[in-house]
């Protein structure tokens, strides 16, 4: 039986690079039943809810959703509708991996990261409140971090146990306890509890966070899994992604206990919605990551491996990759070559 999959089509460019990520996988074979729904502004065009119930009811019968980019309304109660998204179905662990596949003078070669970030917790969690003094209301504001043993372990074991799953040699803990001793020093010792169980299988070391990021400039080839905590993870997934090109070719998956929705990491690019120039590189390479969740990894290989190609061949790339074909005449020779 195919296997039921929302697909949140977004805002923007993300109808248009959502067509031709369906258009690709089923080109490639791929079994699944889409079940389309909306969210962001097209939520609220439709439902007058940027997060409408039955988007939710089709995720929580589906457990997997593919999502473009959202815009998120102005003034609708909560800051980011991909953060609602994570916080309702508790995707508690982003993977955003990070590959060399245009060569260029500008870009690193041969690099192959992964991120994992936790989800969660931390600052996003957005508690915070203005303190008043002298007659002044905001004199002062305050934002809360917080870090819990039970949201640091899980976050860990996944980084662990993801590079057992795919073959990755050393995991990388990311932190600031040498100045937050309490909330990053709660993450780093359970980081180091946690690698006591993988030694022989998985190699540890730690980073602080802005020698990681000096690190990552200088010599990105030594690191392989990096896991840290929310807002560190959402600053060093988009240098990762400027190592190697950029957003346009940035998958992201989230990853829960009971759910799991991929998406492209990039903004809706309202300035060039509805004029047939996206590269749809990104939500393809989503959709690789969540075949391979799906257990379809022959069918997701098949997909990359064409991708790939055709981009590194540099007949037919869209203009963010220094040609000139449009969304359609890219998606048409990417689905060409895969049908061989």
């Amino acid at each position: 039986m195919p296997t039921p999959v929302t697909l949140i089509p977004g805002d923007g460019i993300g109808p248009s690079i959502a067509d031709a990520t369906v258009r690709v996988l089923e080109a490639a074979g791929a079994d699944i039943e889409w079940d389309v729904q909306v969210a962001g502004q097209a939520g609220v065009a439709q439902h007058g809810d940027p997060i409408p119930e039955p988007t939710l009811a089709s995720i929580r019968r589906t457990k997997l959703a593919l999502k473009g980019p959202l815009e998120t309304p102005v003034g609708k109660g909560f800051r980011s509708v991909n953060v609602a998204l994570r916080k309702e179905f508790d995707l508690y662990a982003n993977v955003r991996p990070a590959q060399s596949l245009v060569h260029s003078k500008r870009h690193y070669d041969d690099i192959d990261l992964v991120l994992v970030r936790e989800n969660t917790e931390g600052l996003y969690v957005g508690i915070e409140h203005y303190v008043p003094s002298g007659g002044d209301p905001q004199a002062a504001a305050e934002s809360v971090a917080l870090i819990t043993r039970s949201g640091s372990e899980r976050i860990l074991r996944y980084a662990f146990e993801y590079a057992v799953r795919h073959g990755r040699k050393k995991v990388t803990i990311v932190h600031k306890a040498n100045i937050l001793k309490f909330s990053q020093g709660l993450f780093l010792d359970v980081g180091r509890q946690i690698a006591k169980e993988y030694e022989g299988r998985v190699a540890m070391d730690e980073r602080i966070i802005d020698a990681m990021a000096m690190n990552l400039v200088m010599d990105p080839n030594r690191f392989d899994v990096i896991v840290t905590t929310n807002m560190f993870g959402d600053i060093l997934s988009d240098l990762i992604s400027g190592l190697v090109g950029g957003l346009g070719l940035a998958p992201g998956a989230n990853i829960g206990t009971n759910a799991a929705i991929f998406e492209a990491v990039h903004g809706t690019a309202p300035d060039i919605a509805g004029k047939d120039i996206a590269n749809p590189g990104a939500l393809i390479l989503a959709a690789c990551m969540m075949l391979e969740h799906m257990q379809q990894p022959d069918i997701a290989k098949r997909v990359r491996d064409a991708f790939v190609a055709q981009i590194q061949d540099g007949e037919v790339r869209t203009r963010d990759l220094g040609g000139t074909a449009g969304t359609t005449e890219f998606t048409d020779a990417l689905v060409a070559r895969i049908r061989g």
